[in-house]
């Protein structure tokens, strides 16, 4: 049994993405759902089931009774922060296959740079102790706290294996940058940067530059799920779930899985590549745009070879003279990405590939038949493969 085109996206929606929201996160939760359904051409009445992040803060009911939704026969939280992102698609995709519900959204929603900011330290945990709190216990006394440092470790030793530098990982920033320029909605729109620009903003944590490193962003992002055949009557073409898949390597521990034994991969994005490939029953030379979780330059690298679309320690050639660009051989976040669009956790990525599926978005790879989307690396991660119909 396998759930490749029996579902499909029929509908995304936003707020905007700023510095400072001005509001509650329910409230951009409520507000990205609502302009989800209305892009779908469905009310809330529509609605009966929901599907978000379990580090959101909105839960499923609050957000069903901001919106109006008669009752739930599905809800769902997907863990592990960023790398939840396509599992809540996938969990989707499984109720309306399942018969569980008949139409699902998705949401993330959070004001992550006026709030709670990510790339801080947590003095202590809130909450009694679990495996989570044991396995970070180990790091957090030595000042290994933050995400940009836990990735600067597998940037260091992926430097030293490949003779990768701090130059190629500019040039997804720089990429990253050029698309959001022409993205009226990304937040550094008509700003793109150069490499040498990348090479003189600050350190974070070496070999991390400030440009290596996503941004923050309050914002919402909502998607509406519901079956292949149904989303074929809605207004907008259907973006087909032909894959979706989760997973987590050997010896995980969270965001920093040292244990693993090479720190220059990803086996967690390597077996959600594997799954991809083989339900959809496609191949990397079959993808014309990829949505690539970029939280870090590093990480955007490593995926391409995880992937499969070139082979290890070959990304920083594959990214050479605009690889990774609209017009280079495979392009990456057209939308400018969680570096330039917004980082709301990777959904702003699965409503771009929708866009690029429809053939509406403000960069416009031609003749996209397949998108593939990536999740969170370095934790337990997923990823879809979006198709035309």
């Amino acid at each position: 049994m396998s759930i490749s085109g029996t579902a499909a996206i029929a509908g995304i929606g936003a707020t905007e993405f700023s510095k400072e929201s001005g509001r509650s996160e329910l409230q951009l939760a409520a507000e990205a759902c609502i302009d989800a359904l209305k892009d779908a051409g469905l009310t809330p009445a529509d609605v009966d089931g929901l599907v978000t992040f379990t580090a959101d803060a909105s839960t499923e009911i609050a957000v069903a009774r901001e919106l109006g939704v008669p009752g739930l026969s599905f809800f769902s939280r997907v863990d592990y922060g960023g790398g939840a992102a396509c599992g809540t698609v996938a969990h989707a995709a499984m109720a309306i296959a399942t018969g569980l519900a008949e139409t699902v959204v998705c949401y993330r929603a959070f004001n992550e740079r006026s709030g709670r900011r990510f790339g801080r330290a947590a003095a202590r945990s809130e909450h009694a102790a679990g495996t989570a709190d044991l396995e970070f216990s180990w790091h957090l006394p030595y000042g290994f706290a933050t995400p940009a440092a836990w990735v600067a470790m597998y940037a260091r030793r992926y430097m030293h294996e490949y003779g990768a530098t701090s130059e190629d990982f500019g040039r997804v920033a720089v990429a990253m940058r050029r698309h959001a320029a022409t993205n009226p909605n990304a937040w550094f729109h008509e700003r793109p940067i150069t490499l040498e620009d990348h090479q003189a903003s600050r350190w974070v944590v070496e070999p991390l530059h400030l440009l290596d490193c996503c941004q923050e962003s309050d914002g919402g992002v909502a998607i509406v799920v519901t079956s292949a055949e149904r989303a074929r009557d809605l207004p907008h073409p259907p973006a087909v779930i032909g894959a979706a898949a989760q997973g987590s390597g050997p010896g995980q521990m969270m965001m920093f899985s040292y244990y693993e034994g090479d720190l220059t991969t990803l086996p967690a994005m390597g077996r959600v590549g594997e799954t991809l490939w083989r339900q959809a029953g496609l191949g990397p030379a079959d993808v014309q745009a990829a949505i690539l979780y970029d939280h870090f330059t590093p990480f955007v690298l490593v995926q391409l070879e995880e992937l499969g679309f070139c082979g290890r320690g070959e990304a920083k050639d594959f990214v050479a003279d605009g690889g990774i660009e609209v017009d280079g051989r495979l392009p990456v976040n057209p939308n400018g990405g969680q570096l330039g669009e917004a980082y709301i956790h990777g959904m702003n990525g699965i409503a771009e590939a929708v866009r690029q599926i429809r053939g509406t978005s403000v960069n416009q790879v031609p003749g996209v038949a397949n998108v593939l989307v990536t999740a969170g690396t370095g934790v337990p991660t997923s990823g879809l493969i979006l198709t035309r119909p």
